[in-house]
C-alpha cells in the first residue's frame, strides 16, 4: 500500500478522545499548544478487519468471564512462525495485560528483593522504573556509539555481571529508543554471557513487527536452534504493531517448564488478570488479515525518517540522527546545535514540540530527543520546519 493512500484511509483527529498523547499535554507538559511526538502510539487506525472483529463480539452484548479466544494462539504462532521463523509451542504461552505490567511480575518470580538487574542504556524509562520500585539492585551497562548506530560492550557487561552478582538481564530487541535491530551473533554473544554467569534473560520484542532497516529481526528463542530457550522468557505484545494498547493484551513466551510453573504459582497468589477479552479478539483478527495495513504502516514509517533525516542533515550537519533499523521511534542527538540544558524549553517554547527528552532514557541520553514517526507526514514536516527555525536561531 502506497503511503498516501494509507495515510488518506487510516488517519485520524485524536483530539479531545481522552487521547494521553493529545488530550494530556496539559499535565505532561504544561501545555495544549504543542505538537505531540512522544508517546509511542500511532494516529492512525486499526485495520478493518479488527474493527469489524470488535463490532462483532460487541454486537453480542455479553462480557462476562472468558477463556481465551478461540483460534488466537494459532493465529499468534502462525504469525511468529511465518514472518520470523519463530518456533512457538502453545504451552509456553501466557497472557498479561501490557508487557511493563509482565515486565514487573517477571522480576518479583525470577529475582528476590536486593538482587541485581541489569539493563542496557540508554533504554525505554519504563525498565528502570519496575526494577527499582520492586525493590532490586538497578546495574547498568552503557551502549556504544558507534557511527551513527549503538552496540553492545560485552567487556563491560560481563565485568558488571560478575561484579555486582546480577540475577537477571533485561533487553529491548528491536531496541527503544535506539532503533537498533540487534544481529544474530550479538545476541548469541549476550545470551552465552547470561548463561556462563547463571544470569537469567527478558527479552522485550514488542517491536519486533516494525523492522524497517535492512537488518532482519531474529528472536532471542531462535538463537542457536533455540539453544538458550530454558534461561528466557520472552514479552511481546500486538500493541505497538497494530495500535492497540489500550486494549491491554500482551504475551509472555515461558519455554522452560520449571519458570512457568513459578510464573503460574505467582500469578495463582495475586490472581492477576491474564489479558483482556478485547485485546485478544482485536490481535486475533490483526495477526490474521492485518499484514497489508502493516506493510503501509512500515513504508510510512520510513518515507517521514528519510524526510526527517534528509532536511535536518541538510539544516546542520553537526545533528546527530542515529540509524533506525526498528520501531518507529527516531533518536536524535541535537547537543550540538542546542545547549543540553536548554533543550526542554526550547523544544517547549520555541519549537513547540512534546517529544520525549533524552534524559529520561537514562545514561547517555541527555541532549537528545525521541520523535515518534508514526505519524502523518504533514505532522513530520511541521515538526522539521519548527525544529530547523529553532536550530537557525
Amino acid at each position: 500500500m502506497k503511503v498516501k493512500d494509507f495515510v488518506e484511509r487510516y488517519a485520524v483527529d485524536r483530539h479531545n478522545t481522552d487521547c494521553f498523547k493529545w488530550d494530556g499535554l496539559q499535565n505532561e507538559f504544561g501545555s495544549t499548544d504543542l505538537l505531540p511526538l512522544w508517546v509511542a502510539d500511532t494516529e492512525f487506525k486499526v485495520p478493518e478487519a479488527v474493527t469489524q472483529a470488535l463490532q462483532a463480539r460487541i454486537a453480542h452484548g455479553v462480557y462476562g468471564y472468558s477463556q481465551v479466544v478461540s483460534g488466537y494462539q494459532q493465529a499468534y504462532i502462525n504469525w511468529q512462525q511465518q514472518r520470523y521463523q519463530t518456533e512457538i509451542h502453545p504451552e509456553w504461552m501466557r497472557f498479561g495485560t501490557g508487557v511493563v505490567q509482565s515486565l514487573s511480575t517477571l522480576i518479583n518470580v525470577l529475582t528476590e528483593p536486593q538482587e541485581a538487574v541489569m539493563v542496557l542504556q540508554p533504554v525505554y524509562y519504563p525498565f528502570m522504573q519496575v526494577i527499582e520500585n520492586n525493590q532490586r539492585k538497578l546495574v547498568v551497562s552503557q551502549l556504544k556509539r558507534a557511527d551513527h548506530h549503538y552496540e553492545m560492550d560485552f567487556t563491560d557487561i560481563e565485568q558488571k555481571i560478575k561484579q555486582q552478582h546480577v540475577k537477571l538481564l533485561i533487553n529491548c530487541s528491536p531496541h527503544n529508543p535506539v532503533g537498533r535491530v540487534w544481529s544474530e551473533a550479538e545476541l548469541t554473544k549476550l545470551l552465552k554471557i547470561c548463561r556462563e554467569n547463571k544470569v537469567l534473560f527478558i527479552s522485550d520484542e514488542i517491536h519486533h513487527d516494525l523492522i524497517v532497516g535492512q537488518r532482519p529481526f531474529v528472536s532471542a528463542l531462535s538463537i542457536d536452534n533455540g539453544l538458550y530457550r530454558d534461561n528466557m522468557v520472552m514479552v511481546d505484545s500486538a500493541s505497538k504493531t497494530f495500535n492497540l494498547a489500550a486494549l491491554q493484551n500482551n504475551h509472555l513466551i515461558i519455554p522452560n517448564p520449571q519458570i512457568r510453573t513459578r510464573y503460574d504459582n505467582y500469578i495463582q497468589r495475586l490472581k492477576s488478570p491474564a489479558g483482556s477479552l478485547m485485546g485478544q479478539v482485536a490481535a486475533k483478527a490483526a495477526y490474521e488479515n492485518g499484514a497489508e495495513w502493516l506493510s503501509g504502516m512500515l513504508a510510512l514509517i520510513k518515507q517521514n525518517f528519510t524526510y526527517l533525516k534528509t532536511h535536518l542533515a541538510a539544516e546542520n550537519p553537526a545533528i546527530e540522527i542515529f540509524e533506525l533499523e526498528g520501531t518507529y521511534l527516531a533518536w536524535i542527538d541535537l547537543s550540538q546545535v542546542i545547549p543540553p540544558t536548554d533543550l526542554e524549553r526550547v523544544m517547549k517554547n520555541d519549537a513547540k514540540l512534546a517529544v520525549d527528552f533524552g534524559k529520561w532514557f537514562g545514561q547517555g541520553g541527555d541532549g537528545f530527543v525521541r520523535i515518534n514517526l508514526a505519524t502523518t507526514p504533514a505532522n513530520i514536516e511541521l515538526a522539521v520546519k519548527r525544529l530547523k527555525s529553532v536550530i537557525k536561531k
